[in-house]
C-alpha cells in the first residue's frame, strides 16, 4: 500500500463538494480535521466523517479540537458542555486527577458517536502568570508535575474511550506572552531553565501516540520557530523523547511566515511527520498537499503505530460515570 500524504486537512462546509471528494481522492491526506462549521446535526456529522473516509478509501483519523471551554467544536445538544480544563481542574481539587479521566472518557463517548477518533488534548503548556490568555485557562495546572498528573488522566480517559490523544504544544507554549493565531511569540529563557518546567510534561508523556509543535521560538536554542527548527524537531525527538506521530499546528497561523507551500516544505524538511493545514480555500489546501507529498517512510511507521492504539472504547456505566464526577467537582458537566 503506498503511504498516504503528508498532510491533515479540512472541508469547507456540512457535506464535502464534489470538488474536495475529487481532491481527497488524489492527494490521500493522512488524516482531516473538523471544526464548527462542520457540525449542524448527528446524522449530518456522521455522514460527512463517512464521506471523509470514503473519499481516501481507509479508515483515517478525523480529528477535533474537543478541550472544553473556549475550545470546543461541538456543543450541546451534541455534546456536554465543559468548564475551561484549568477551570474544571481546580473546582475538582484533590479529585481533579479521577475528575480529568471522567471527564475524557465522557469527552470520548461524544466523539464516537459521531464517527471522531482523534481529539487534539491533553494541553501539556503550564500556566504561568504571563501566559497569554488565548490559552491559559486551557491549561490543567501551573506547575509541571500537576500538569503531567492531569494530562496523563485525561490521555488515558480518551484512549479507554477509543479515542487518540494529541499532547499539544511541544515543547511548551506556557511562557508565550503572543497568541500564536496573530502573532509569533519568543521567549528568551535558557535550555536549563526550560527543561524542567516547561518541556517537563511532555517527557513524562513522552509514550503518547500523537504530538503537536508550537509556533514558538526559543531564542537562545534556535532562531526559527518549533515548528519549523531542526534542532527543535531533535530536541523533541531526543531531549524530550517523543518518538510518537509528530503534526504541526495549524500552518495557516500568523505566527508563520512564508506562502502554505513554503511552510509545508520547511515543517517536514526540519523533521515533523506531518502537516495540519486549516481554514483555508481549496487552492491552498491542494498546493499545501503537492508541497507535502507522501509520509515518508519513518513517519508513516509512526503513524502506523499510532492508529494501532485506537481500540473499541471500555465499558462505561454512563449514569454511574456522571454521578461520580458530579461529586468530584461539586456540579454537573454541563455548568459554567
Amino acid at each position: 500500500m503506498a503511504r498516504p500524504g503528508a498532510t491533515i486537512l479540512d472541508a469547507d462546509g456540512l457535506r464535502l463538494t464534489a470538488e474536495e471528494k475529487a481532491f481527497f481522492r488524489d492527494a490521500d491526506p493522512f488524516g482531516f480535521i473538523l471544526f464548527a462549521r462542520n457540525v449542524d446535526a448527528p446524522d449530518q456529522l456522521r455522514a460527512l466523517t463517512d464521506e471523509m473516509r470514503e473519499a481516501v478509501g481507509r479508515d483515517a483519523p478525523i480529528l477535533i479540537d474537543q478541550e472544553g471551554g473556549r475550545v470546543q467544536r461541538i456543543w450541546p445538544p451534541m455534546a456536554r458542555k465543559w468548564l475551561p480544563p484549568l477551570d474544571f481542574a481546580e473546582a475538582a481539587g484533590a479529585g481533579a486527577p479521577r475528575a480529568m479521566y471522567l471527564r475524557a472518557r465522557l469527552i470520548a463517548e461524544d466523539l464516537r458517536r459521531h464517527g471522531i477518533d482523534t481529539n487534539c488534548a491533553p494541553t501539556l503548556d503550564v500556566a504561568r502568570d504571563e501566559t497569554h490568555p488565548f490559552l491559559r485557562n486551557r491549561c490543567y495546572g501551573t506547575d509541571p508535575d500537576t500538569v503531567a498528573e492531569l494530562g496523563r488522566a485525561t490521555a488515558r480517559g480518551f484512549l479507554d474511550g477509543g479515542v487518540l490523544p494529541v499532547a499539544k504544544h511541544m515543547p511548551g507554549h506556557g511562557l508565550a506572552r503572543a497568541d500564536s493565531h496573530h502573532d509569533l511569540p519568543r521567549v528568551g529563557l535558557s535550555l536549563e531553565e526550560l527543561s524542567d518546567v516547561d518541556f517537563a510534561p511532555f517527557r513524562a508523556l513522552n509514550d503518547l501516540p500523537m504530538g503537536m509543535t508550537a509556533h514558538i521560538v526559543f531564542d537562545r536554542i534556535a532562531p526559527a520557530p518549533a515548528t519549523l527548527s531542526p534542532e527543535m524537531i531533535a530536541l523533541i525527538r531526543e531531549d524530550i523523547g517523543f518518538d510518537g506521530l509528530l503534526m504541526t499546528d495549524d500552518i495557516s497561523m500568523k505566527a508563520l511566515a512564508g506562502t502554505a507551500a513554503e511552510i509545508t516544505r520547511s515543517a517536514l524538511a526540519a523533521g515533523v511527520d506531518v502537516v495540519l493545514h486549516c481554514n483555508q480555500p481549496l487552492a491552498e489546501r491542494i498546493a499545501v498537499a503537492e508541497a507535502a507529498g507522501e509520509m515518508s517512510a519513518a513517519g508513516w511507521a509512526r503513524a502506523e503505530r499510532a492508529l494501532a492504539q485506537r481500540q473499541p472504547p471500555r465499558p462505561l456505566d454512563m449514569t454511574a460515570v456522571e454521578a461520580e464526577l458530579d461529586a468530584l467537582s461539586g456540579r454537573g458537566p454541563g455548568d459554567d
